[in-house]
């Protein structure tokens, strides 16, 4: 498929200078934004805890906002999950932050868990904390050897505890996570008399954590470290593939233009204040492979033309190459923009890291494959002649 009935005869070579500087100027830009204020590190590379709720009633971002706010927990983020009552609570919080209840040594608990416990206290209305002031323990936040050591203490033999709480856990898994009546209980087969200890002595909150994860800063540290080998390693492994299948100097073009790319990406992540996280990696690793496919294309055909015009000028050669290639690189971008496209708007927010990086790095992968790959060879061949008269 073409999109050109005729070949177009467009001079790319000859505009490669305002290429350069366009790119330098938009790397440059994110050089300063980086030194002013650095990536907004997200949990993977900072440390924190990313706790997975899902909530009962419908419930706005701003709302579950407002009602953590007696929680001191700093530039929490909270991240509706596509149109469900369900969110991401992100926080990088420390302990000290935290206006905690003196329950029991810090040094005895995890910190993942004091901080879970803070935003679960946020959450609870006045009911609930009434009920669990009371000594009554919340089904739909309570994990099932809890359950199970609770209803041993009221009186309940251990089979019977053991089958009532694996009931309770299977229950939330299901749906929304969360056990709306006791009436739910019965029909799955918790038994009489359980049933009658559960509700006098248990209550059903409004809400569940769905999950709970932390991450501590050496670990995140280690994670920053392994983030940048993967992008390092990935550009080294190209430069050999590309050397390996042309020529040493076709790797060193594919590399700095591999390398363009990345930092165009990073440039617009400052730019948009986009989280870093280990999804953004991911996106710029596909980049890399997008990008690098499209290079490897041109310099197949740039390759067969050097055999077939042996006596033109290279930029003639190269400006061919990249008009005959042109269809193919403009077809398979914009296909690849749509997809990504519609993963942007309708993936939810807690895709839109990865989905924005792969749209600018998309756009930056083509831009550079027609006006970055090429011009590098003709910018060694000008340095070589140079060399080579004096």
């Amino acid at each position: 498929m073409k999109i050109f009935k005729i070949e177009p005869k467009i001079k790319f070579i000859n505009k490669r200078y305002y290429a350069f500087a366009l790119s330098g100027l938009i790397i440059i830009a994110g050089l300063v934004t980086f030194v002013s204020r650095g990536f907004n590190m997200g949990i993977d590379f900072s440390g924190g805890t990313l706790i997975e709720v899902s909530l009962q009633e419908n419930t706005s971002v701003q709302q579950l906002r407002n009602t953590l706010a007696k929680i001191n927990l700093g530039d929490a983020q909270i991240t509706r999950i596509g149109g469900e009552n369900k969110f991401f609570i992100k926080t990088l919080a420390s302990l000290k932050k935290l206006n905690l209840n003196n329950t029991g040594k810090m040094e005895d608990i995890e910190e993942y868990e004091i901080v879970a416990r803070e935003i679960r206290s946020g959450i609870m209305d006045a009911a609930e904390r009434d009920q669990a002031a009371a000594g009554k323990i919340d089904l739909n936040n309570t994990a099932e050897g809890e359950i199970a050591r609770f209803l041993r203490d009221k009186g309940l033999n251990d089979e019977d505890a053991q089958a009532s709480a694996q009931i309770v856990i299977g229950l939330r898994k299901s749906d929304t996570g969360i056990i709306a009546d006791f009436s739910a209980l019965e029909k799955a087969g918790v038994k009489h008399r359980v049933m009658d200890v559960l509700r006098s002595s248990a209550f059903l909150g409004k809400f569940t954590f769905l999950s709970v994860e932390f991450v501590g800063p050496q670990v995140g540290k280690e994670l920053r470290r392994k983030a940048a080998l993967a992008c390092i390693w990935a550009l080294i492994g190209m430069l050999i593939y590309i050397a390996f299948r042309f020529k040493f100097l076709y790797g060193i073009s594919g590399i700095l233009t591999l390398a363009h790319d990345v930092l165009i990406a990073l440039s617009f992540i400052l730019f948009f204040n986009i989280e870093m996280s280990l999804q953004v990696i991911a996106a710029l690793l596909t980049i890399v492979g997008y990008s690098i496919n499209d290079t490897i294309v041109l310099f197949d055909r740039l390759r067969d033309n050097l055999k077939i015009m042996r006596k033109d000028n290279l930029e003639i050669i190269l400006d061919k190459s990249i008009n005959e290639t042109l269809s193919r690189t403009i077809i398979t971008s914009v296909t690849v923009f749509l997809t990504v496209l519609s993963l942007f708007f309708f993936g939810g927010e807690v895709i839109h890291p990865f989905a924005f990086t792969m749209l600018v790095g998309v756009v930056t992968g083509t831009y550079s494959t027609i006006y970055q790959s090429c011009a590098w060879l003709k910018a060694w061949e000008k340095y070589f002649l140079k060399r080579k008269k004096s």
